[in-house]
């Protein structure tokens, strides 16, 4: 393991390296490496070409995502920093220009609204008592950027937790997620819609090369962004774990063999004859049941 603190050090290539320099944006720029969230975009619904091309051209900053960062920034002592546009909504055009720029200057914009609510959803952490406890400022790093090779393809991975607490014989990590309510059913639904499980699997793996910890344990704090902003605290059932460790493999897999190729294929890859499709099985097996009878 290599720990670089100095920006412009190198580290050896395939050895296992924790940097606690780099900025967001460094990391997601790091095109040597490939994170969770591309691993995930490789899989359907996403596809390679998709990938490829959003990885060469990075979307603009989405509003959806201003509310997490802020919050992350107040939870964790991390992040981008804020602009307080001193307007209630976007509707004038000297508001718009005020968010703009803030973006164009990697600020975080939030109406006088928004800022009470992160500000509100910050204290609710603080006040909870599991995740109060484990974001206790001084207690843990925030946002390490960890790299690694994978032994299977030779890829080079990389890693980002939002939170690292080193306990004896235990190595704790914790992931900060806002949600539109962090009600248990709607936290499951989570995971299978955005692939969690596979985040949980690529972030435990990379944690596991880089500190060879005696045991480590990866939780999940889903944060309700509605008040008064109830939070669940929880870890991913083993099965679902070896489940997303399956298809991050098939991910990088299918990663190394386009980074191999230079094809970049779409949905179909290449075709002779045009495949059919179907509804999904539920309503193909609901529908016949009803008609085919």
């Amino acid at each position: 393991m290599t720990i670089t603190t100095d920006a412009g050090a190198q580290a050896p290539a395939a050895g296992p390296v924790i940097r606690d320099d780099l900025t967001a944006e460094q990391y997601h720029a790091d095109r040597t490496s490939i994170s969770s969230s591309g691993l995930r975009a490789l899989l359907p619904p996403g596809c390679p070409a998709q990938f490829k091309y959003d990885r060469d051209n990075p979307p603009a900053p989405k509003r959806e995502f201003d509310l997490g960062h802020a919050a992350h920034k107040l939870v964790l002592g991390e992040g981008p920093e804020f602009r307080i546009i001193d307007f209630p909504d976007y509707k004038k055009t000297a508001a718009q220009n005020q968010r703009d720029e803030a973006y164009a200057l990697g600020l975080v914009p939030l109406l006088p609204k928004e800022h009470d609510q992160v500000q509100a959803m910050a204290e609710a952490i603080r006040q909870h008592p599991i995740a109060g406890p484990l974001f206790t400022p001084g207690t843990g790093r925030a946002e390490l950027s960890i790299f690694w090779t994978d032994r299977e393809t030779g890829i080079r991975c990389r890693v980002r937790p939002d939170w690292l607490k080193e306990l004896p014989g235990l190595v704790l990590a914790a992931d900060y997620k806002t949600i539109k309510s962090a009600d248990p059913d709607t936290v499951s639904r989570a995971i299978r819609d955005h692939s969690y499980h596979q985040q949980d699997a690529f972030y435990t793996d990379g944690i596991w090369a880089a500190l060879d910890p005696e045991d480590m344990r990866f939780v999940f704090v889903f944060q309700s962004k509605q008040a008064p902003y109830l939070i669940t605290v929880r870890e991913l059932a083993q099965q679902d774990r070896d489940i997303g460790r399956a298809r991050n493999q098939r991910a990088l897999r299918l990663y190394a063999d386009c980074e191999r190729t230079g094809i970049w294929p779409d949905w179909t890859g290449p075709v002779t004859e045009i495949p059919t499709i179907s509804m999904p099985s539920y309503d193909t097996l609901r529908q016949a049941e009803e008609y085919l009878q």
